[in-house]
């Protein structure tokens, strides 16, 4: 019986023994051919880095502004007897707006006519008859100042009433209008808001190392969320002769045409200021720049030999760069990179160095320095 379970054991561990032998063999083979493998060359787009010149330009984050603006004020009390416009109207200077009830002043006035014409008759009579020397000058004096007295009372009442008739003190677009028919308005009551807007102002800010490049006349390009699609051109008019203490910037304004209205006052816009003259640049495409808070880097195409085959590959090389201005789809690389070198351009997040590429530009995105996307 024993010797039974002997043999019975034996054949079990030469069984056992048999499948790891055979197993281990399997593992040490897969782990040469593992050692062995090279694996496949990624595809990727690249570009030839060559020197450029762009135009030199200062961006800045602005403001719009009207060239004038009002809100447009009752300057005396009184009913509301006429609206003579619609809200979001064009106008004309001097234009007629609102007409207050002038009812009394009216009464006043013809008063007024008839007592400075009774006291103008008066006069004449007084100053004939002092001329003959039957009456004192005293008289005569007396006259003309009654007569001088009631021909200011008829001014007087006739600014009250010329108070009464809002006009537009410039040409400009109306806003919402504020006041209705039949209202009681007290001195100070707004009634519209008149906008210029055309053209119109865009005030930004630039750091103080740009103020010695800034001087008016100076072409400058705005563009506005409002209209994603339009330029629009102006100049600089005025540069503030003081420095923000606080942010040490100076405060811009240019003049910019707004024809079709598209510019609104307090709209938020992008200021560029183009620069006399160029500069030279190095531009890549910015998705070939890999972004990352230790640094910005790109991978550049290297080409060695290999000394025992001869035979010429295509290896990445992880190159940290430090960058410029961007220029629509480019970027200007400043130091890092030389003229000549290729770049991968696209898919840069999966790469590293040391890795075999081959290059394939027939599915490179377009990149352009002044983009137009159909939809935006």
């Amino acid at each position: 019986m024993l010797k039974k379970m002997l043999l019975a054991i034996l054949g079990v561990a030469l069984v056992v023994g048999t499948i790891a032998f055979i197993k281990l063999g399997q593992f040490t083979a897969m782990g040469v051919a593992t050692e062995n493998m090279v694996p496949p060359p990624e595809t990727v787009t690249a570009m030839t880095v060559e020197q450029a010149h762009w135009e030199r330009s200062i961006a800045a984050i602005a403001t719009v502004s009207a060239v004038q603006g009002v809100t447009v004020s009752a300057e005396a009390g009184g009913r509301v007897t006429g609206i003579h416009f619609e809200s979001g109207s064009m106008v004309d200077a001097g234009d007629l707006l609102l007409q207050l009830d002038t009812a009394s002043e009216d009464a006043r006035l013809a008063s007024a006519r008839a007592a400075a014409a009774l006291a103008k008759a008066d006069f004449a009579r007084v100053s004939k008859i002092g001329k003959q020397n039957l009456t004192s000058l005293k008289a005569v004096d007396s006259a003309e100042a009654a007569a001088k007295e009631t021909v200011a009372q008829v001014a007087d009442i006739r600014a009250q009433i010329a108070k009464k008739a809002i006009h537009a003190p410039f040409a400009g677009r109306l806003g919402l209008r504020l006041v209705n028919l039949g209202q009681i308005l007290s001195e100070g009551d707004a009634i519209v808001s008149l906008q210029t807007l055309n053209p119109i102002h865009v005030d930004f800010s630039v750091p103080q190392q740009q103020i010695l490049h800034l001087k008016p006349g100076l072409k400058v390009q705005v563009t506005a969320d409002a209209a994603p699609a339009k330029v629009f051109s102006g100049e600089i008019i005025a540069v503030s002769p003081e420095v923000d203490t606080a942010t040490r910037s100076v405060r811009v304004r240019a003049l910019v045409d707004n024809p079709e209205e598209m510019l609104h006052a307090g709209m938020f816009a992008n200021a560029e200021v183009i620069l006399p003259g160029t500069q030279a640049v190095l531009p890549v495409v910015a998705t070939a720049v890999l972004y990352a808070p230790f640094g910005d880097s790109v991978f550049i195409v290297e080409e060695p030999k290999d000394d025992s085959s001869g035979d010429t590959g295509r290896v990445l090389r992880q190159q940290f760069v430090r960058l410029g201005e961007r220029h629509g789809d480019f970027v200007d690389v400043i130091d890092g990179l030389d003229s000549g070198e290729t770049v991968v351009t696209s898919g840069v997040f999966k790469l590293r160095s040391g890795m075999n590429v081959v290059i394939d530009n027939t599915l490179a995105p377009r990149a352009e320095l002044e983009p137009d996307p159909d939809d935006s």
